[in-house]
């Protein structure tokens, strides 16, 4: 190639590069930007849902969204969620003991978060401190852990209670227990009863903010105060109000004030295995869990140990960072869609489904179906007539919805409601089997919509007939006493 052919291949590659950026320019600047502050609302949120319309296969073969009514045992991820963790994942490094930037920079955000945490719950700060647990079983055996020095120390409960905030307690001290009234109420007057009867030696009274099989939500400021004027303090299982009612340690007097509460990110959009105990920091530092390891300890020699204070001395081991994340990202957007929002929204449902399940034959609901302002978004039901096991299982099968059947962890609860006693219930071992009486729950999350709950009281009503117009079909029935 001749020098005079040499430059005009140059020139048409230069023409064709310099055409190549300017309409990579051009295709740029047609792009519109994208907005990245999002105003999230009761009527938005559900398009902030991680999954909430990827399709699962019946048994048919076809490909539906899964109406997702199981929020009560764990949340969908929000996407504001997942991608403050991806983000923070950019500068992750080791908490607390590393020397880099990364490392100091994903220790100071880890320890804001604590501020986070308080705030979300109403903690003054310079009262109450927080750490950081797996989740609120995770959290409420750990406390327990701490706060019991003998086993001849005595805890009140409630037949309300998951096992999380029974067994916890149960098997490491002595636990007496508040009944519920014929509608599954905490009867406040047996707490009263019971602090009166053994007045001066009942040390922590545990209660649930809201329960996971009737969506009761308990007064725990009226609790504090009677606990407190008997000499307790106050432990609350927070697990299922956190994502359905703001909630604050502060009562109207001191004396309601509540001094520990303990609660899961799983259960509120952020299932990263993260959670949380909040309690007065002159108390937990006069205690020690039960864990131990890296990371709590300020000297080890070899027949001597120094331990660092609350409420560094609760988190042994690496922490779980994008836990953390996830779970502070979570508050603030629950926080900005409101709960009084979240509140309306799920009366609303709760009534809707309700009204609805009462049009069917042989339907039995538990609990309070007509003042139902003190229920978060749980309904519970059965049939006279039909196995619970296998109506859930139809359900997700043919219908593509998800419930949950059974006794929820919380078994003592769950017989009184309905009407099995101890004996009975004590020849059942396997409390998820089909010969294991139980109920079905629905549980609403903030995305999940009218529209859904009209659809599947239409794809109950159709597996009830299926199942009722079936040859033998009462050989599905729940066991009867």
């Amino acid at each position: 190639m001749n020098k005079k052919a040499r430059k005009t291949l140059c020139l048409l590659l230069a023409l064709v590069m310099l055409c190549t950026f300017a309409a990579g320019c051009s295709k740029k600047s047609e792009e519109p930007e994208q907005d990245t502050e999002v105003a999230y609302t009761i009527d938005n949120i559900r398009e902030y849902v991680i999954g909430v319309d990827e399709p699962v296969e019946l048994n048919d073969g076809t490909m539906q969204p899964l109406i997702n009514f199981d929020n009560a045992a764990t949340t969908p991820a929000l996407k504001p969620v997942m991608d403050a963790v991806d983000e923070e994942m950019r500068m992750y490094g080791s908490i607390g003991r590393g020397f880099s930037q990364k490392s100091n920079h994903s220790t100071d955000l880890y320890l804001e978060t604590r501020e986070t945490v308080l705030n979300f719950v109403g903690a003054d700060p310079n009262d109450y401190t927080c750490f950081y647990v797996n989740n609120t079983t995770d959290g409420l055996n750990k406390l327990a852990s701490a706060l019991i020095e003998s086993e001849d120390d005595l805890v009140l409960c409630t037949r309300i209670e998951h096992h999380a905030n029974d067994l916890s307690w149960r098997e490491r001290c002595q636990v007496i227990y508040a009944e519920v009234d014929e509608q599954g109420r905490i009867i406040y007057e047996d707490i009263e009863r019971l602090l009166t009867e053994y007045e001066g030696r009942v040390k922590y009274v545990c209660v649930t903010a809201a329960s996971n099989v009737t969506g009761y939500v308990t007064d725990v400021h009226r609790v504090a105060k009677m606990a407190h004027a008997h000499g307790a303090r106050m432990v609350v299982d927070g697990a299922q109000i956190v994502a359905h009612r703001q909630f604050s340690m502060k009562g109207d007097t001191p004396e309601e004030d509540i001094d520990f509460f303990v609660f899961s990110a799983h259960k509120m959009y952020s299932p990263y295995g993260s959670g949380a105990v909040i309690g007065p920091w002159e108390v937990l530092v006069k205690h020690m869990p039960e864990f131990y390891g890296g990371g709590i300890v300020k000297l080890v020699t070899d027949y001597d140990v120094k331990y660092k204070s609350a409420p560094d001395v609760y988190e042994a081991g690496s922490p779980n960072y994008p836990g953390i994340v996830g779970m502070a990202k979570a508050m603030e957007v629950l926080q900005e869609v409101g709960f009084d929002a979240i509140s309306e929204h799920e009366k609303i449902l709760n009534r809707r489904l309700i009204d609805g399940l009462r049009q069917i034959d042989g339907i039995i609901l538990y609990g309070d179906c007509d003042n139902i302002d003190d229920r978060v978004g749980v309904v519970t039901f059965n049939f006279e007539d039909i196995n619970s096991y296998i109506l859930a299982a139809r359900l997700t099968d043919t219908g593509g919805v998800a419930t949950r059947r059974g006794a929820f962890c919380a078994h003592p609860y769950v017989w009184r409601m309905m009407g099995i006693s101890d004996e009975q219930a004590a020849t059942y071992e396997n409390c998820i089997d089909m010969n294991t009486p139980g109920m079905i729950r629905v549980s609403f999350g903030i995305y999940n919509t009218e529209e859904e709950v009209d659809r599947f009281l239409e794809i109950l009503n159709n597996v009830v007939n299926a199942m009722r117009s079936t040859e033998n079909f009462n050989l599905g029935a729940e066991p009867e006493f």
